[in-house]
């Protein structure tokens, strides 16, 4: 005998409105994530900004103090150098559908005896791969340090950060690994000043290209 009961209806198909709210509940999630809050001294502040639409993504290291205390990426001295690598103004840099912020960690770590701490690890294991799934666009990864590059680029990368860096062309055109533009890094500008003769033009050249195919 045939059953009257209703069969269940498939499930709805993905849209882009389906998708951004994937994103959407992600991003909530990482903003409530307390997996490292017994090591973070100023507890947890997850700082990171997505959007599906956007076609850069930027990997840093993590948040400083003063961008903990703003909640947002680069907010201090080594962003104003990033945007000055990037040829953006602010308004560009922070256009949520044009750069995507993905630190390898999301809060800041605390302090160490020459500087800020590492990334705590729990970070990317937990959600790297979860948000990187969600950025369908992205064309364009700047790995901003060592601890970014070591993450996206495995077993490539050189073995030293100069090294990483001198050897760009092997990475492009998608991936461009970069020494950290804090201010700690000013003798390490002035020691290769290839960096800023070869690599500055060349990243301004692939975000000038990708703001002409289109947004």
């Amino acid at each position: 005998m045939r059953s009257n009961r209703q069969q269940p209806s498939p499930p709805p198909a993905s849209t882009p409105a389906n998708r951004s709210h994937t994103l959407d509940a992600v991003l909530a999630e990482v903003r409530a994530c307390r997996l490292c809050a017994p090591h973070l001294p100023l507890g947890p502040r997850p700082v990171l900004v997505a959007h599906r639409e956007a076609r850069i993504l930027v990997v840093g290291q993590a948040p400083g103090t003063k961008v903990h205390a703003s909640g947002v990426p680069f907010d201090d001295a080594s962003g104003e150098r990033l945007r000055d690598w990037m040829g953006m103004d602010r308004s560009t840099f922070y256009d949520p559908l044009r750069v995507v912020f993905l630190p390898m960690g999301f809060c800041y770590p605390g302090r160490g005896t020459s500087g800020d701490l590492p990334p705590r690890p729990e970070c990317a294991i937990a959600w790297r791969a979860k948000l990187l799934a969600q950025l369908p666009r992205v064309e364009l990864t700047l790995l901003v340090g060592q601890y970014a590059q070591a993450w996206h680029l495995g077993a490539q990368r050189q073995s030293t950060l100069t090294e990483t860096v001198r050897c760009w062309r092997d990475y492009g055109p998608h991936q461009i690994p970069l020494p950290h533009p804090s201010p700690r890094n000013n003798i390490w500008l002035a020691r290769n000043p290839w960096f800023e003769q070869e690599v500055v033009p060349m990243v301004r050249e692939r975000i000038e290209a990708l703001n002409r195919t289109g947004s």
